[in-house]
C-alpha cells in the first residue's frame, strides 16, 4: 500500500482573514480555488513555496456555523529556514508568538479562526538569543 500526504483541512470562518493570515503573514500561496453554489462552500488550497505537495484547504462554509468538540484538530506544523527570522517577520505583520522559539528550534502562532500553526527550525536548533530567551508564551497554542 502507498500513501501520500494531500492536504490537511481546516475550517475558517472568515475567509478573507484566513487568507491574510496564511498568504500575506505565513507566506503561503494559492493553488486552487472552488465554490460550490449548490453546497454552499468554497475550498482555498494553499502551499509553501516549491512545496505545492503539502497543501492546506481552507474551507469556507458560506452559512455561519461553530466549530467546536469533534471538529478541531491538534496543529500544522511547517518548517522554516530561521526561526527568529521567520517569528520576527510574523510580527511584523502583526501575529502574536503565543509560545516564542525560546529552543531555538520550536514556536507556536495561531490563525484567526484559533488554528495552532507550529513553527520549526530546519536542521539542528538555532543557539538560544534575546528577546525569544525570556519571552513569555501568551495564551494557548
Amino acid at each position: 500500500m502507498t500513501v501520500k500526504y494531500l492536504h490537511t483541512m481546516v475550517r475558517v470562518t472568515d475567509l478573507a482573514a484566513s487568507s491574510q493570515f496564511y498568504c500575506d503573514a505565513l507566506g503561503l500561496r494559492e493553488v486552487k480555488r472552488m465554490s460550490n453554489d449548490k453546497g454552499r462552500f468554497t475550498l482555498v488550497y494553499l502551499a509553501a513555496p516549491g512545496d505545492e505537495d503539502a497543501q492546506i484547504e481552507l474551507t469556507y462554509n458560506w452559512d455561519p456555523e461553530e466549530y467546536t468538540g469533534g471538529r478541531n484538530f491538534g496543529h500544522v506544523a511547517y518548517e522554516v529556514d530561521d526561526i527568529y527570522a521567520t517569528c520576527r517577520l510574523l510580527m511584523q505583520r502583526g501575529v502574536t508568538i503565543n509560545r516564542p522559539p525560546r529552543d531555538g528550534k520550536m514556536a507556536f502562532v495561531r490563525s484567526p479562526d484559533l488554528i495552532s500553526i507550529e513553527l520549526l527550525q530546519k536542521g539542528a536548533a538555532l543557539p538560544p538569543q534575546e528577546p525569544w530567551l525570556s519571552m513569555p508564551s501568551v495564551g494557548t497554542w
